[in-house]
């Protein structure tokens, strides 16, 4: 799933905090495709699970927030 950027770091920084949402927008691409596995390793080493990211988990998803 292509995600834009802006989605991922507003839902950092609603639900980690700005110094992470800095940090995700210095490292991630425009857009980030979920299912590349070199973006995968991006969410990750920013703490993040895309399972999380996209299903509810601890960000509480952003599937909701795109209206998917």
């Amino acid at each position: 799933m292509e995600i834009p950027k802006d989605k991922i770091i507003e839902l950092i920084r609603d639900r980690i905090g700005g110094d992470k949402a800095a940090e995700a927008d210095a490292k991630l691409p425009g857009t980030v495709d979920t299912d590349k596995p070199e973006h995968r390793d991006l969410l990750s080493s920013l703490g993040i699970d895309v399972g999380d990211l996209l299903g509810g988990g601890a960000l509480g998803g952003i599937a909701g927030k795109l209206g998917i």
